[in-house]
């Protein structure tokens, strides 16, 4: 089979190329396009990687072959499929150890706030907290607090509850078994309540907080994941019940859970 000028991955090529760069680009090109390939099917075989391409299976083979060289694809013996190799995790590791949730974070913070018009929070877990590690302001929210590094406890507000239901269960063990104090008369203090309000926010994708810290406060959170797949932030919406209503905050919960999903994937996590 020849190649073509356009394979089914989308990859442009052309069937004939000027010796030197331009060759050397098409190889880069299509050595990509073979890990997107086994990144999508997990495992694929030579005649699958080089129907994929649209090339012939040997140009498929040398390309395998050179990655395999360098440890971005292995094989499985026994059935001849390849994979991705450690040296993808390798790569994936450094280019995650550059990325920083409070960097990455800033623009979609300020984007959210501008949508919803209220405040915004970036918050991280520390032991037994959320702290708010990123704030921005939208038009309405004016006169609201400064949660800018403010220690909040996790059962009582919404970042809390959306950073310690994706915990391991270890984790949100240990905070459940310590004494939930009542801040005010909404607070969930009785463990079993809390235990199933956690597995609904899992469920659900967010969590909200109402009335729970402040008496006519309404927050509404997201979890932000890692390029792993771990819970790393949360990112809310905070405002007075007045303006977050059960009408608006359901459209509010659409944008933060968007917004929560764009900082994911700055982060490398792939839905």
């Amino acid at each position: 089979m020849a190649d073509k000028s356009e394979g089914k991955s989308g990859v442009k090529t052309e069937e004939k190329q000027a010796k030197g760069g331009a060759g050397g680009v098409q190889s880069v090109d299509r050595a990509v396009s073979v890990l997107e390939i086994l990144a999508q099917h997990g495992e694929a075989g030579v005649t699958e990687v080089a129907d994929e391409l649209d090339v012939h299976r040997s140009t498929a083979f040398r390309l395998l072959g050179v990655l395999e060289s360098r440890g971005l694809v292995a094989q499985e013996a026994d059935r001849g499929k390849y994979y991705l190799g450690a040296g993808v995790l390798r790569l994936a590791g450094a280019a995650a150890g550059r990325l920083d949730i409070s960097q990455e974070g800033a623009p979609v913070c300020r984007d959210l706030a501008s949508e919803v018009g209220e405040t915004a929070n970036i918050a991280v877990l520390d032991d037994d907290a959320a702290v708010n590690i990123m704030q921005a302001r939208g038009s309405s929210s004016v006169t609201a607090q400064n949660w800018l590094g403010r220690r909040t406890p996790l059962h009582a507000t919404s970042s809390g509850k959306a950073l310690l239901a994706y915990q391991p269960k270890s984790v949100r063990e240990s905070v459940l078994s310590r004494r939930l104090q009542r801040i005010t008369e909404r607070t969930v203090t009785a463990v079993g309540e809390l235990r199933a309000e956690l597995e609904e926010v899992k469920a659900n994708g967010f969590a909200v907080a109402m009335d729970e810290l402040e008496i006519g406060l309404h927050a509404v959170a997201a979890p932000v994941h890692a390029h792993d797949g771990d819970v790393i932030g949360a990112i809310s919406v905070t405002g007075p019940s007045y303006r977050l209503d059960d009408e608006s905050l359901q459209e509010v919960t659409k944008a933060t859970v968007a917004a929560a999903q764009e900082l994911s994937r700055r982060m490398g996590y792939r839905y």
